[in-house]
C-alpha cells in the first residue's frame, strides 16, 4: 500500500500563487507515476498534471499549461504543484494520486492510490 498526504490548500486572490505538496509513504518503490487531479463543484474530476517518477516526464492539462508546474523530489518521495496566475476557475478540491503503471495517463482508473484532497479557492 501507498499512503499519500497532501499539504493544506488555501484561499488566494486571482493572479496569486500557491504551492501544494504530496508526500508518499509505504510501498513507494511501486510508484511509476504521480499526478494531481482536481474536482470543482458540480464537475467531474479532471487531471491537472502528471509526472513520471523516473525521468521526470510531465503532462499538463491545456487549462493549466504555462501557469502550473509539477515537480518531484525522489529523495523525499514528494511531488509538488506550483500554481501561478491563479484564476477563479481553478477553484476545486485538489487530489494527489499515484500509479504503478508505466506510462503517463489522464485516466483515473490507472491511479491506485489517492490522497484525501485539499481545497483551493481562488477569489476574484
Amino acid at each position: 500500500q501507498v499512503q499519500l498526504v497532501e499539504s493544506a490548500g488555501g484561499l488566494v486572490q486571482a493572479g496569486g500563487s500557491l504551492r501544494l505538496s504530496c508526500a508518499a509513504s509505504g510501498r513507494t518503490f511501486s510508484i511509476n507515476n504521480m499526478a494531481w487531479f482536481r474536482q470543482a463543484p458540480g464537475k467531474e474530476r479532471e487531471l491537472v498534471a502528471a509526472i513520471r517518477w523516473s525521468g521526470g516526464n510531465t503532462y499538463y492539462a491545456d487549462s493549466v499549461k504555462g501557469r502550473f508546474t509539477i515537480s518531484r523530489d525522489n529523495a523525499e518521495n514528494t511531488i509538488y504543484l506550483q500554481m501561478n496566475s491563479l484564476k477563479p476557475e481553478d477553484t476545486a478540491v485538489y487530489y494527489c494520486a499515484a500509479s504503478p503503471q508505466g506510462g503517463l495517463s489522464s485516466r483515473e482508473v490507472v491511479y491506485d492510490y489517492w490522497g484525501q484532497g485539499t481545497q483551493v479557492t481562488v477569489s476574484s
